[in-house]
Parts: C-alpha cells; structure tokens; sequence
C-alpha cells in the first residue's frame, strides 16, 4: 500500500495495479500531483489475477489499471486521470487540468496527440526493448526500427512545438505532459534509445523539466522498491 498526504474524512481510492505498468504509473502520478490519498492494490498478473472473476467486475478486459472511489470504477488511465483532477481540482496542484474551457481543449489536444502519435510507437519500442528480454521473447528488429522511425516523425512535431511553448499545452506542465513520463521513462533511462529525446534540443529540456517533478521522482521510487 502507498498513499499521498492523508486528508481528513476522505476516503482513499483505489488504484490496482503494479507501478511498472505505465498506464499505472501514469494515474499514480496524476494522484501525487493532486495530493490525492490513494491505496495501490498489487495485482499479480504473472498469477492471471488480472483475469480473476473479481477483478473483471472492476476492469472487464483484464488489463491495469482499475481504480475505485467507493460506488465509481474507472479503467483507462487518462480517463481516471481527467477524473481524479476533476475530483480533487481545488487541492495539489491546480493547473494540471487546466482552469478555463479554452486551456483544458489545449491540454486534451495534446492528451489524444499522446494517446493516438506518441503512445502506439513508444509502447512497441517499450515492450521490444524492456519487457520483451524479461519475459524471454526474441525481439524483432524490423518492429523496432519501424517504431523508432515512426516516434522520431513525433518527436520532430515536439520539438518544433517546445521550441514555441515551456511545455506541450502551453507555459504550465499540465496532464498533457503528464502522460508521457510513463513511456519516456523506460525509453530514455532503460534503452539505448534515449537520443530520440536527448539529441532534440527543446525535447531534451521539456523531459528534464518534467521528469524531476517530485511526483514523478516518487513513481520512480515504488517501480525501483523489491515490492514492484
């Protein structure tokens, strides 16, 4: 179990799941920058817990993360993060998600720019070069050297567009740049592809400026602790 600064009369959600998930990884986040009090279950998903009859009646296709606040059960990870800053917008920080309708359409542009460019790509080259040589599957190299060209068309759009803003949506970190930390993390500090982001100069400063945030310096500390 981990939790954020406990509040009074405030009930901690939920959230299943093992932190070296980055779509777990990405909530955990959301939550430590919300301040948010929060309990991490530990899913077993070696043992198909995340198959069990229990768990598919919180997240009914079996993948990470679920996440529970009381009578609520959410499953996609930006969704519970749009959430827990819709929940918590008054306390943490408040800029994540934006104050105004015209920054949240900035923010949720670039979330799907995320979820729909940057994520596809980088999750291929996470699972081929991360989890692949754990589990003992044989990487393929023509999947990698797709995925490398196809994340490097992306990351030329970023670095023309941090070379206008301090960071995707605008001048305040914000969920947008949020979600990327999970998949950057594991590109940038557990591969030899790292240069994708560190040889693009606007690039390479919006990642040091946003992986040095305290919460996600303490998403970091749970995936490196023996319980992960």
């Amino acid at each position: 179990m981990a939790g954020a600064t406990p509040m009074a009369a405030t009930t901690p959600v939920k959230v299943y799941g093992p932190p070296l998930s980055t779509a777990v990884s990405r909530v955990l986040a959301c939550l430590l920058e919300k301040d948010a009090p929060f309990q991490l279950i530990p899913v077993n998903m070696a043992k198909g817990e995340h198959k069990s009859p229990d768990y598919l009646k919180i997240q009914p296709f079996g993948q990470v993360p679920a996440f529970q606040d009381e009578s609520i059960n959410l499953f996609e990870s930006r969704a519970i993060c749009r959430y827990v800053c819709d929940k918590y917008a008054s306390q943490g920080y408040k800029g994540l998600y934006g104050t105004n309708p015209l920054v949240k359409a900035s923010i949720d542009q670039w979330i799907e720019a995320e979820g729909q460019s940057f994520s596809p790509p980088s999750s291929l080259l996470v699972f081929q070069l991360v989890f692949a040589p754990r589990m003992k599957i044989k990487q393929d190299e023509n999947v990698i050297n797709l995925n490398v060209e196809k994340l490097s068309k992306v990351l030329d759009v970023y670095e023309k567009r941090l070379g206008e803003s301090r960071f995707l949506a605008g001048d305040e970190f914000t969920l947008a740049d949020l979600s990327h930390l999970p998949n950057a993390q594991y590109l940038v500090n557990g591969t030899d592809k790292g240069e994708l982001f560190n040889a693009r100069k606007n690039v390479a400063r919006w990642w040091d400026e946003i992986s040095t945030r305290d919460s996600w310096k303490k998403v970091v500390e749970m995936q490196d602790s023996p319980a992960a």
